[in-house]
Protein backbone atom coordinates (compact mmCIF):
# COMPACT_ATOMS: atom_id res chain seq x y z
CA UNK A 1 0.00 0.00 0.00
CA UNK A 2 1.24 3.50 -0.80
CA UNK A 3 2.23 5.88 1.94
CA UNK A 4 -0.55 8.31 2.80
CA UNK A 5 0.66 11.90 2.38
CA UNK A 6 -1.41 14.97 3.12
CA UNK A 7 -1.04 18.34 1.37
CA UNK A 8 2.18 17.68 -0.48
CA UNK A 9 4.11 20.81 -1.42
CA UNK A 10 4.14 19.84 -5.10
CA UNK A 11 0.32 20.22 -5.15
CA UNK A 12 0.22 23.49 -3.20
CA UNK A 13 -0.23 25.79 -6.21
CA UNK A 14 -2.91 23.55 -7.70
CA UNK A 15 -4.83 23.41 -4.41
CA UNK A 16 -4.68 27.20 -4.10
CA UNK A 17 -5.85 27.68 -7.68
CA UNK A 18 -8.79 25.33 -7.10
CA UNK A 19 -9.76 27.10 -3.85
CA UNK A 20 -9.73 30.45 -5.62
CA UNK A 21 -11.82 29.13 -8.54
CA UNK A 22 -14.49 27.02 -6.85
CA UNK A 23 -17.55 26.02 -8.83
CA UNK A 24 -20.93 27.48 -7.84
CA UNK A 25 -21.89 24.17 -6.24
CA UNK A 26 -18.66 24.08 -4.22
CA UNK A 27 -19.25 27.67 -3.08
CA UNK A 28 -22.77 26.87 -1.95
CA UNK A 29 -21.76 23.74 -0.03
CA UNK A 30 -18.81 25.58 1.52
CA UNK A 31 -21.28 28.05 3.07
CA UNK A 32 -22.66 25.10 5.07
CA UNK A 33 -19.29 23.48 5.86
CA UNK A 34 -17.15 26.44 6.87
CA UNK A 35 -16.84 27.69 10.44
CA UNK A 36 -17.76 24.24 11.80
CA UNK A 37 -21.47 24.75 11.10
CA UNK A 38 -22.23 21.02 10.87
CA UNK A 39 -21.85 19.35 14.27
CA UNK A 40 -18.66 21.33 14.95
CA UNK A 41 -16.72 19.49 12.27
CA UNK A 42 -13.83 21.30 10.60
CA UNK A 43 -13.77 20.81 6.85
CA UNK A 44 -10.91 21.79 4.57
CA UNK A 45 -11.29 22.85 0.95
CA UNK A 46 -9.14 21.32 -1.78
CA UNK A 47 -7.17 19.15 0.61
CA UNK A 48 -4.75 16.68 -0.93
CA UNK A 49 -4.35 13.07 0.09
CA UNK A 50 -1.58 11.26 -1.71
CA UNK A 51 -1.93 12.43 -5.34
CA UNK A 52 -5.63 13.25 -5.12
CA UNK A 53 -7.07 16.68 -4.39
CA UNK A 54 -10.35 16.31 -2.52
CA UNK A 55 -13.09 18.93 -2.85
CA UNK A 56 -13.71 18.87 0.92
CA UNK A 57 -12.13 16.84 3.69
CA UNK A 58 -12.81 16.48 7.42
CA UNK A 59 -9.80 14.87 9.14
CA UNK A 60 -11.70 14.48 12.43
CA UNK A 61 -14.00 11.82 10.94
CA UNK A 62 -11.95 10.97 7.80
CA UNK A 63 -14.69 12.06 5.43
CA UNK A 64 -14.16 13.23 1.86
CA UNK A 65 -16.95 15.06 0.02
CA UNK A 66 -16.76 15.18 -3.76
CA UNK A 67 -19.05 17.12 -6.04
CA UNK A 68 -19.37 15.45 -9.41
CA UNK A 69 -20.10 17.62 -12.37
CA UNK A 70 -20.66 16.67 -15.98
CA UNK A 71 -16.98 16.20 -16.83
CA UNK A 72 -16.92 13.33 -14.35
CA UNK A 73 -19.28 11.32 -16.57
CA UNK A 74 -16.21 10.49 -18.65
CA UNK A 75 -14.11 9.65 -15.59
CA UNK A 76 -16.24 7.11 -13.74
CA UNK A 77 -13.47 4.45 -13.75
CA UNK A 78 -10.91 6.97 -12.44
CA UNK A 79 -13.34 8.06 -9.70
CA UNK A 80 -13.96 4.43 -8.75
CA UNK A 81 -10.22 3.71 -8.38
CA UNK A 82 -9.73 6.94 -6.46
CA UNK A 83 -12.57 6.08 -4.07
CA UNK A 84 -11.17 2.57 -3.53
CA UNK A 85 -7.72 3.98 -2.68
CA UNK A 86 -9.21 6.45 -0.20
CA UNK A 87 -11.41 3.75 1.35
CA UNK A 88 -8.34 1.54 1.87
CA UNK A 89 -6.93 4.41 3.92
CA UNK A 90 -10.09 4.44 6.03
CA UNK A 91 -11.38 7.62 4.35
CA UNK A 92 -15.08 7.56 3.52
CA UNK A 93 -16.13 9.26 0.30
CA UNK A 94 -19.49 10.94 -0.23
CA UNK A 95 -20.34 12.03 -3.77
CA UNK A 96 -23.07 14.46 -4.66
CA UNK A 97 -24.25 15.79 -7.99
CA UNK A 98 -24.22 19.55 -8.39
CA UNK A 99 -28.01 19.39 -8.76
CA UNK A 100 -28.22 17.93 -5.23
CA UNK A 101 -26.39 20.94 -3.83
CA UNK A 102 -28.76 23.36 -5.54
CA UNK A 103 -32.03 21.44 -5.16
CA UNK A 104 -31.64 19.05 -2.19
CA UNK A 105 -29.24 20.75 0.24
CA UNK A 106 -31.13 19.40 3.29
CA UNK A 107 -30.62 15.86 1.96
CA UNK A 108 -26.89 16.58 1.46
CA UNK A 109 -26.46 17.98 4.98
CA UNK A 110 -28.36 15.00 6.40
CA UNK A 111 -26.03 12.54 4.65
CA UNK A 112 -22.97 14.38 5.97
CA UNK A 113 -24.37 14.34 9.51
CA UNK A 114 -24.72 10.54 9.39
CA UNK A 115 -20.91 10.33 9.38
CA UNK A 116 -20.43 12.74 12.26
CA UNK A 117 -20.62 12.23 16.00
CA UNK A 118 -23.77 13.70 17.59
CA UNK A 119 -23.76 17.49 17.85
CA UNK A 120 -23.32 18.97 21.29
CA UNK A 121 -26.44 20.53 22.74
CA UNK A 122 -27.12 23.93 21.20
CA UNK A 123 -24.07 23.90 18.92
CA UNK A 124 -23.68 23.46 15.19
CA UNK A 125 -26.36 23.38 12.50
CA UNK A 126 -29.38 21.47 13.79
Amino acid sequence: MWKLLFNQNKLKDTRKKLRNNMTEAEQKLWEFLKWKKINWLKFRRQHSVWRYILDFYCPQIKLCIELDWKIHDDRKQYDKIRTECLNKSKINVLRFANEDIFNKISFVIGRIKKYSPPAREGLGVG
